[in-house]
This record gives structure tokens, C-alpha cells and sequence, in this order.
């Protein structure tokens, strides 16, 4: 089989683990690497062997007419260059979100069905075996589910300086937060009914309509709730900036943190270090009928080893022709959840779906 002609378009921290996947997978062939930074593309480009480097993503999609494209810079910049992708007949990987507005991501998918092109958004925690046990057993925990989730990050120096950049055109709730929303209708496989949300803008460096502190709460049509939280900055508290629980009427599951670094540690975010499964059967005498049960998970991969998975994924959705209805759907949604957050926050209202 023809290896798949790939063109990396982002040299961050994503963009490389992306590059390191390929590069290691016999079915692709990188033909090329864009990032408006000359040294983070020549960086990578020395790591990887010397590859062809552009500064300029439309002169390099018409110079390497690749086979298909992964996206990995600011979001907004996903659409466009989601939608010029498609148009040369490329298949895409585009991380989180497809988007900034559900009409745009509504329009990507509808343009990838037309081309006939495949359409992959880089939702890392759906391939992480530890997480997809996270979801497996709060699912066993019984009708309706309380999802509690966050992930604040503590920055400053170069890391602030990129969260200053995101929050140009997204808060944290919306960037993050589609990764776990994600995860919560995963859990529940219910509709989600109604949004709100707070927020606070902590710091001047950002614009005025711009907050740097928020957190929503989902209701479904289940009658299971979730809350999720996030947090950016140097003045961010590192206490509890990692929770992932969930509760259900069977008992609840819960990730253990105890591996943790600090919050601007990357790989951590992802890291389970183990999860604690809670029965609530009780006895005659009311005791607990169970002993709570550690779920192994030291076996996980790291974040290079996570982003293989999704490249595999993607990899095969070409070579396999995968139906990626539901994975496109399930995108649509969680990035209408944290976009609707955002407006609550906004109007002060709850937003109904």
C-alpha cells in the first residue's frame, strides 16, 4: 500500500508529537513542515532528518499536494485551513476545536462529506486506555451521573505567554474544556438539555472581554450533571487544579493525582496514576458490602505515546474507509456545550440547547 503523503502544519508541542507519530508509522510520509516560527520548524526539522520547511501553509499545500493534512496551531486559524485542506483533496487531523462557531464546524463536516475526504479532530483522551476505562466504568455506575472535572494551570514565563495567545480568540473553558465535555457525553450517551456558567477576568494582559477563570455546568436529558473549571495564569492556585470524579447511585470513580507535578506540567494532564472504584452497597447493619478497588493504570502511554494512537486512528480511517459520523457528531456537540457556555457567562443566563 502507498504510504500517505502528509504535511504537518504547527511545530508546538502538539504539532511535534504529531510529527514524531508520523514519522514512526510506516503508512505516512511527512512532505513537509509549516509553522510561521522559522525556529521551531527548523528544530523539528533537524530532530526529524531534514524535511522541507514553509512559512506559508497555502504555498506549501500547492508545493506538496499531500495525501492528507494535520493541523496544530492557534484555533483560529483551525477553519480556514480545515477548509483549504479539503478543497485541495486532502484528508485532515485537526486538533481541538474543529471551530470557533458550531456553523463553521457544521459546514467542515459537511464539506468533508462531499470530498469524500476523512475528518479527524484530535480528541486525546478518547485513545487513552486509561481514560477509556474511566469511561467504561462510569458507565457501570447506574443513572444519572455526577461528572466533576477541571484542569487549572498555574503559568508563567513561555507557557503564559502561549495561554495569552489562546485566549485571543478563546477562553479556558472553551479551549479545555471540549476535551472533557467530550468525555461526559461519552459517559452519559444522553442529550445534553441546558448550559451555564461563571467566570473572571484575573489579569490585565488580557483583553476586557476576555476571562481567564471559568467554569460551566451541563445538565442532560438523563438527569446527569457536570461541572468542569479552568483556570489560566500566574496567579492560578495549584491547590485541586486536578479533580476527574464521577458519581453515580451504584458508587463512583474517581482518577488518582498522587503522580502529579506541578499544573503546567503537560504530560500530568493526561496521567491517571490509577483509579479508585467506590461501591455504595450496604448491608443489613449499614457497612459498606465492598472494599473500594484500585484499577491499575501504570502501563499508560506518555503524551508522544498518546499521540501515536491518534495517528494510528486517523491512518486507518484512510486505509479503512472508518465511518466517522459519530466522531464528527460527537465533536459538534461538545464544542456547542462550551460555546454555549461562553455565552452564558456573557449574558448571565442559562443557555438552552
Amino acid at each position: 500500500m502507498e504510504k500517505t503523503k502528509i504535511l504537518v502544519v504547527g511545530c508546538g508541542n502538539m504539532g511535534t508529537s504529531h510529527a514524531r507519530a508520523y514519522d514512526k508509522l510506516a503508512g505516512f510520509e511527512i512532505v513537509g513542515l509549516v509553522s510561521r516560527t522559522p525556529q521551531s520548524r527548523e528544530r523539528l526539522s533537524d530532530e526529524l532528518g531534514g524535511l522541507p520547511k514553509f512559512g506559508d501553509f497555502t504555498k506549501a499545500l500547492a508545493t506538496t499536494k499531500p495525501d492528507a493534512v494535520a493541523i496544530s496551531t492557534y484555533p483560529d486559524t483551525h477553519a480556514a485551513y480545515v477548509r483549504e485542506s479539503l478543497a485541495a483533496g486532502a484528508h485532515v487531523f485537526v486538533e481541538k476545536p474543529i471551530a470557533l462557531t458550531v456553523e463553521e464546524a457544521e459546514e467542515l463536516v459537511e464539506l468533508a462529506k462531499r470530498k469524500k475526504k476523512k475528518l479527524v479532530v484530535g480528541y486525546i483522551l478518547r485513545v487513552h486506555p486509561a481514560w477509556k476505562k474511566f469511561v467504561e466504568t462510569a458507565q457501570s455506575l447506574g443513572k444519572p451521573l455526577v461528572m466533576r472535572m477541571n484542569l487549572n494551570q498555574q503559568s508563567s514565563e513561555d507557557q503564559w505567554y502561549t495561554h495569552k495567545q489562546l485566549m485571543q480568540s478563546m477562553s479556558p473553558i472553551v479551549d479545555c474544556g471540549v476535551h472533557y465535555v467530550d468525555i461526559m457525553c461519552l459517559m452519559t450517551r444522553a442529550k445534553p438539555v441546558s448550559v451555564s456558567a461563571i467566570g473572571a477576568r484575573l489579569t490585565e494582559e488580557i483583553s476586557a472581554d476576555m476571562y481567564n477563570y471559568g467554569q460551566l455546568q451541563v445538565r442532560f436529558d438523563d438527569g446527569s450533571v457536570g461541572w468542569y473549571e479552568a483556570g489560566w495564569g500566574p496567579m492560578i492556585s495549584e491547590t485541586a487544579f486536578f479533580v476527574k470524579d464521577v458519581i453515580g447511585p451504584k458508587g463512583c470513580v474517581s482518577i488518582v493525582d498522587e503522580k502529579k507535578g506541578d499544573s503546567d506540567d503537560i504530560e500530568g494532564h493526561t496521567k491517571t496514576g490509577g483509579l479508585i472504584l467506590h461501591f455504595s452497597g450496604l448491608d443489613a447493619k449499614g457497612k459498606f458490602l465492598k472494599k473500594d478497588e484500585l484499577i491499575n493504570t501504570e502501563d499508560e502511554p506518555d503524551h508522544d505515546g498518546l499521540c501515536l494512537l491518534e495517528q494510528e486512528y486517523f491512518l486507518k480511517s484512510i486505509e479503512e474507509d472508518l465511518d466517522l459520523a459519530n466522531h464528527l457528531s460527537d465533536a459538534i456537540n461538545s464544542l456547542k456545550i462550551v460555546l454555549a457556555a461562553d455565552k452564558s457567562f456573557r449574558t448571565g443566563e442559562t443557555v438552552r440547547l
